[in-house]
């Protein structure tokens, strides 16, 4: 199993301490280093390598600026030094090339990176606390139209990432299913229904959200095909009494009950069964951490975990599947099956009301 207990020594260990003490200085450097040009750069040398004073001369930096950067990169294993040329690692390849890294970075830092300082308030008071850090509302969902645009940027390149890799696999389950009319749950700004409607000429798609994230997506789809048949409806789905509206053969929630804590999903599910027409599907799509074969991902779900409970709504987390099934059981419905995987990271359940619950 992949958190089984294995032996470390006792300097691998302290080690390992160090650099989370240094966590942030070590997050700050390595982002500096990226988004002012000096790992590229020194990459393009090639094997040859650059001194400090090749880096001087084509650097903004000063000779100071540089040279902690640098000697900081070395601690962290961005880059190497051999008879006073530097060299980029494989680590320093995957900060500046890989698609993953840059949006875990980029939303760390413009969305997160403030507002964890106040984890611990937010773990104690059960609320959102380090959401203060970028302005006043009660949950980051309110926030998100309203967010300055690389902040917004960051945390929807972050959540588009993961969940258009699971698009396309997505959309052979449901149109093997023959599913006419679909609500999108927590549909942000349209992408996935816009891309039923392109995949599909004849479905329907509905698209529930809060009304900022409802504008948000009608200015995003404006002109897109097929935008005929999408349509809209406001709802504060926080809201017990907000239900959903009737007469849909399948109900897609793509990375959305993630954002939810457990009671709060158990009554959204619960009234999901409403919207259902005679065997009718519902389909949870969810990056669950403890279905990942790769230590990494399982590490990056983890830790947006304290992203929910710190800054988005202080309530909610990246869930395991065990869980999740138990939720599905407790609002009533019977879990059909599990598609596993579905793009990098994600699990597909599929769900229908129990037959012991409906008329």
């Amino acid at each position: 199993m992949m958190f089984e207990h294995h032996e470390q020594s006792a300097r691998d260990a302290r080690e390992q301490a160090q650099r989370i003490a240094f966590g942030p200085s070590v997050f700050q450097a390595a982002r500096v280093l990226r988004d002012s040009g000096v790992l590229e750069q020194v990459e393009e040398a090639g094997a040859a390598g650059m001194t400090l004073d090749d880096i001087v001369a084509s650097q903004r930096l000063t000779r100071y600026a540089l040279r902690v950067l640098i000697e900081a990169a070395l601690g962290i294993g961005l880059l190497t030094s051999e008879a006073d040329r530097y060299r980029t690692t494989k680590t320093a390849w995957f900060l500046l090339h890989d698609p993953m890294t840059r949006v875990n970075m980029d939303f760390s830092h413009y969305v997160a990176y403030q507002g964890m300082h106040s984890l611990d308030v937010a773990l104690q008071e059960n609320r959102p606390a380090g959401l203060d850090a970028l302005g006043d509302w009660p949950t980051i969902y309110q926030a998100l139209a309203m967010l300055p645009a690389r902040t917004r940027n960051a945390w929807l390149a972050f959540d588009h990432y993961y969940s258009d890799l699971a698009f396309q696999p997505s959309l052979d389950v449901l149109a093997k299913a023959g599913h006419k009319r679909i609500l999108d749950i927590g549909g942000n700004t349209g992408r996935f229904a816009r891309a039923c409607v392109e995949r599909q000429p004849s479905l329907k798609v509905t698209i529930v959200d809060l009304p900022g994230q409802i504008a948000m997506s009608r200015k995003q789809l404006s002109g897109a095909p097929g935008l005929e048949r999408i349509e809209w409806h406001p709802a504060d789905l926080l809201d017990p009494q907000a239900m959903l509206p009737p007469g849909y053969d399948a109900i897609w929630m793509s990375q959305f009950l993630d954002c939810f804590s457990e009671e709060e999903i158990v009554s959204l599910l619960t009234r999901c069964s409403s919207a259902l027409q005679d065997q009718g599907r519902i389909y949870i799509l969810e990056p669950f951490w403890d279905l990942q074969k790769q230590h990494a991902a399982a590490f990056c779900l983890q830790q947006t975990s304290l992203y929910f409970a710190a800054l988005a709504n202080g309530n909610s987390r990246m869930y395991t599947s065990d869980v999740m099934a138990g939720l599905v059981r407790r609002a009533g419905l019977e879990l059909l099956e599990i598609v596993h995987p579905i793009g990098i990271v994600h699990s597909m359940m599929i769900c229908r009301p129990s037959q012991a619950t409906q008329p």
